[in-house]
């Protein structure tokens, strides 16, 4: 059962289901209660209108035992003591009025049995009393009665009048709800009957429109399930042709992958260049080392060091490198770059400096090491001088490193900034340089939001200027 509803199908199915059963619900007792409030409404209408023929003869002054009552719907009369003068024939039973009796009660003057005199002049007078007024203010309640042996219920009507010397009397008409029971029982069971149906029409159409739109989904699925498998990075997922976010879903995760492609690739190149690096310094360390320990008088101690300082500094690049690449954060403490200019360039007696004061925010090791690499690489191509300036520009401190050196070619602007990449590869060796120097420069000025780029200098050589963001 977990597993069925784990999926996003039928989830989706039984969360469309639940929200349309809520919906027709709603709907189906909306209708009922429209549906029976007016039907109610024609009830009452048409008791109303019965009520009101019977008051209007009673306004007129018509005698009890003379009204025109209906005989298909109850009807009564009652006084203001709630006694009952008049109802209709064939009533056997009622509720829901004022009163629950279904005879009226012998009346001096006359009756509401509908007996009177032989004489003539007796007869016509019996019971009539003087012309009154249709009172105002309808009453409505519901209630039951039994008419020649049939019963049912009714809306009634309480239609108040004043008929003269006979005071204040009440009508009670009912009007027949059979229509309105029938018509809701009738579409309560059209709503049982279709509302399952159609409910089941919406879980099945859901179920399969989900299925279709997922079926690009599961593609994605099953192609990196066998990318993971079989370890190959270069396949990709299909992209289907909806344009829709499953398309865009395809296309991101083919990002991703070239992305991660690339990164894997890199990270390959990265580790058999560094195991390359180190084995010159190992291999030539261990060989001194050999050596001096099978003649001591020939140990090239002098040697042996250089080769292990060249370790260290290998094995710090990498570190830095690899830390770089994990998404070391650089921090946002402030300080003077103009300072940390004169600090590394100190000691340093070909490097001319002109710093002015210029706050930056960041890692102050990190951009130290920067200015370090820069400064490095100016003395192993300079012939005679490299200059270090920092000045402000904007919103951007500036600080340009600048040789008197061949320089750098166009073509190979950029590419010196690659990991490994040595534009002269024997007087590099020579000098100790791995080529990760420009690398990790350029790689901590863009984490500190900055720039690192070469140019051409005012004497010849190369300008590297490094552009960080002045801080706020």
């Amino acid at each position: 059962m977990r597993r069925i509803f784990g999926s996003v199908r039928s989830r989706a199915t039984l969360g469309a289901t639940l929200v349309v059963a809520v919906a027709l619900v709603a709907a189906g007792a909306a209708v009922l209660l429209s549906l029976r409030s007016n039907l109610m409404d024609q009830a009452g209408n048409e008791a109303q209108r019965t009520a009101q023929n019977v008051v209007a003869q009673l306004a007129a002054g018509k005698p009890y035992d003379r009204l025109d009552l209906d005989d298909e719907s109850p009807v009564q009369v009652v006084d203001a003591d709630g006694t009952l003068v008049a109802a209709s024939d064939e009533l056997e039973r009622i509720s829901g009025t004022a009163t629950d009796a279904v005879k009226p009660q012998s009346q001096s003057g006359g009756t509401g049995t509908g007996t009177g005199d032989d004489d003539d002049d007796a007869d016509d007078d019996s019971g009539r009393g003087e012309a009154g007024e249709i009172g105002e203010g309808t009453e409505f309640s519901d209630g039951s009665a039994t008419i020649d042996g049939e019963s049912a219920d009714y809306r009634f009507a309480a239609v108040p009048v004043e008929a003269g010397d006979r005071g204040r009397l009440t009508v009670y008409a009912g009007g027949s709800l059979d229509a309105e029971q029938s018509a809701v029982n009738t579409a309560l069971t059209v709503m049982l009957i279709g509302f399952p149906l159609l409910l089941g029409v919406v879980a099945g159409v859901t179920w399969l429109v989900t299925r279709r739109a997922l079926r690009p989904v599961e593609g994605i699925r099953g192609e990196m399930a066998a990318i993971t498998a079989s370890e190959d990075l270069a396949r990709r997922v299909p992209v289907p042709g909806t344009h829709d976010e499953v398309a865009r879903l395809a296309l991101t995760t083919n990002e991703t992958l070239a992305a991660l492609q690339t990164s894997v690739e890199r990270q390959r190149r990265f580790v058999a260049d560094a195991s390359h690096e180190l084995r010159s310094p190992i291999a030539s360390l261990r060989t001194q080392l050999e050596v001096g320990a099978a003649h001591p008088e020939l140990l090239d101690l002098d040697g042996a060091v250089e080769d292990t300082v060249r370790l260290q500094g290998l094995a710090a690049d990498l570190l830095l490198l690899a830390r770089l690449d994990a998404g070391e954060r650089p921090g946002d403490a402030r300080f003077d770059l103009g300072a940390l200019a004169c600090e590394q360039a100190e000691g340093r007696a070909e490097v001319t400096v002109e710093a002015r004061s210029a706050q930056v925010a960041g890692s102050r090791g990190q951009v130290g090491r920067v200015l370090t690499n820069l400064l490095d690489n100016a003395r192993r191509h300079a012939r005679s001088a490299v200059t270090l300036t920092v000045r402000r520009e904007g919103e951007w401190v500036v600080a340009a490193v600048a040789d008197d050196g061949d320089g750098v070619a166009e073509a190979d602007r950029e590419r010196i900034f690659e990991r490994f990449v040595r534009l002269d590869e024997a007087r590099s060796r020579d000098d100790g340089g791995a080529g990760l120097g420009l690398a990790i420069a350029r790689d901590v000025a863009v984490r500190h939001g900055g720039t690192l780029t070469v140019g051409r200098a005012p004497a010849g050589g190369a300008l590297f200027e490094l552009r960080l963001p002045q801080a706020q």
